[in-house]
């Protein structure tokens, strides 16, 4: 059985980017009901007893990878932040010299990263990954799927869902994407590509 995972922070901690108020509402109820529906489907199912990542790269499209994939996505993302008064602003040490090296600055990096983010159609995902060789990669998920599905390491996310965002932005999307930089937790990112 899945559990609802703790929140690494406070509920009030990412304020002003994102609220106590999405927050209380995105990972108690949204991420909660997706646990739920989880362990609904998997008793005497074919992925009882799997991870998630394996449920995510084995179960075809429906209800069983929407949920498993959600709650994946949702644990990497609300597990990237930490205070904006405690983030690094940029990357650390071997990410950040890949971001370099691919983009040329971190500045044309997080360019592309938002213009992904706002030009991905209807309700899903975007995310830096790393493949095999260490090379990273920027890509559009729809829905609930992950970059595990093709062979990639997830790294960093942002939830272009609209629960996500619409009680702090209403349907200003963009300018979410542009705010959340300012929380996102660097040493996470970063030891999630040294794995």
């Amino acid at each position: 059985m899945f559990k609802l995972i703790e929140l690494p922070y406070e509920m009030g901690a990412l304020e002003p980017v994102i609220s106590a108020e999405t927050l209380s509402f995105h990972h108690g109820k949204h991420l909660q009901a997706y646990v739920d529906n989880l362990n609904k489907l998997l008793p005497s199912s074919e992925y009882e007893g799997m991870t998630l990542e394996d449920i995510v790269r084995k179960a075809p499209a429906g209800a069983v990878f929407n949920n498993a994939g959600q709650i994946l996505n949702h644990e990497l993302y609300f597990t990237q932040f930490k205070p904006a008064s405690e983030a690094a602003q940029e990357p650390l040490g071997a990410l950040a010299a890949q971001i370099e090296k691919q983009w040329g600055s971190f500045e044309v990096f997080k360019t592309e990263f938002e213009a992904k983010g706002v030009g991905l159609f209807g309700s899903g995902w975007v995310w830096l990954s790393a493949d095999a060789d260490g090379s990273l990669v920027i890509t559009q998920e729809q829905g609930a799927s992950n970059p595990i599905v093709k062979g990639l390491k997830p790294l960093l996310t942002f939830d272009v869902w609209e629960h996500a965002y619409y009680l702090d932005y209403q349907n200003r999307r963009a300018a979410h994407l542009t705010a959340i930089w300012s929380v996102i937790d660097w040493e996470v990112i970063d030891s999630r590509y040294m794995k």
